[in-house]
C-alpha cells in the first residue's frame, strides 16, 4: 500500500489581498508560515513519513514544503519541484482583485472564469511584462509550453505528463508521497486520481494548509481518503 498526501500551500500575500494569483511567484503570507508550521506538526502528530517529496516552482508552495518537512525532521528526503504543478495561469487577470474586477465585468464573468473547466481568462499578450517566458525559471521551456493563460482543463493537460512520467510510477512501486502544490494543480490531480467529471472536480475543493491523505493499492485504487483534522 503507497500513501499520497496533498497539501495546499498555506495563504500567500496576494491570497490575504484577494488578487488573482496564477504564476505571479508571490510569498506566503505571516498566516500563511503559521498553516505551513501547522500542517508539518498535524503529519508529525499523526505519525506520517515519506520517502519522497514533489513541488511546484513557485515560492509559496516551495516554502510551505520546506516549513513543514522542517517540522517533521524530514529536509533530508528528495525534493523534486517541476512546472507542470503550477498554479493554473490566469492569463490577464493575474495581479486584478476579484471583487473589483466582478464589479466591472459582472460576477457571472468572474465565476465562470473562475470555476469552469474549459473557460480560459483573458490571456496575456506576448508582449506583457507578466509573461512566464521572461523569468530565468523558466528558460529551459520550449515557448509554446509556456501558457499566457489556462483553464482547469488546460492546467490538467500539462500536468497529466508529468502524473504519468514521475508520480504515479513512485506509488505504483509503494513510495509514501507528498505534494505540496496549488488549488487548481491539485483538483487536476484529484480529477484524474479518482476519475472525477468535469462538473465533479469544479465543485470540488482543497482547503488551504490541511493535508488531505489517500491510501492506495498497487493499481492506485483510493482505498481511504480522508483530511487529518486540524483539532
Amino acid at each position: 500500500m503507497s500513501k499520497l498526501v496533498l497539501l495546499r500551500h498555506g495563504q500567500s500575500v496576494w491570497n490575504r489581498e484577494n488578487r488573482f494569483t496564477g504564476w505571479t511567484d508571490v510569498e506566503l503570507s505571516k498566516l500563511g508560515g503559521e498553516q505551513a508550521q501547522q500542517a508539518g506538526r498535524l503529519m508529525k502528530a499523526h505519525q506520517v513519513q515519506f520517502d519522497i517529496a514533489y513541488t511546484s516552482f513557485l515560492k509559496r508552495a516551495i516554502r510551505t514544503l520546506w516549513i513543514a518537512l522542517t517540522e517533521m525532521d524530514l529536509m533530508w528526503i528528495p525534493v523534486h519541484k517541476h512546472w507542470r504543478l503550477n498554479e493554473r495561469h490566469y492569463g490577464a487577470l493575474q495581479g486584478l482583485n476579484k471583487d473589483e474586477t466582478a464589479r466591472r465585468v459582472g460576477e457571472a464573468q468572474v465565476h465562470t472564469w473562475r470555476r469552469s473547466f474549459g473557460v480560459r481568462p483573458p490571456l496575456l499578450t506576448p508582449t506583457d511584462d507578466r509573461n512566464p517566458v521572461n523569468e530565468l525559471k523558466y528558460k529551459q521551456l520550449a515557448p509554446t509550453d509556456i501558457p499566457l493563460g489556462e483553464s482547469l482543463k488546460d492546467t490538467l493537460g500539462r500536468l497529466d505528463p508529468y502524473l504519468h512520467e514521475s508520480i504515479w510510477p513512485q506509488l505504483h512501486q509503494g513510495s509514501h508521497v507528498l505534494i505540496v502544490a496549488h488549488e487548481n494543480s491539485l483538483r487536476g490531480l484529484v480529477k484524474e486520481l479518482e476519475k472525477y467529471t468535469e462538473q465533479g472536480i469544479v465543485d470540488f475543493e482543497i482547503p488551504t494548509g490541511q493535508p488531505l491523505v489517500y491510501e492506495l493499492d498497487e493499481q492506485l485504487t483510493v482505498l481511504k481518503k480522508y483530511y487529518l483534522p486540524l483539532n
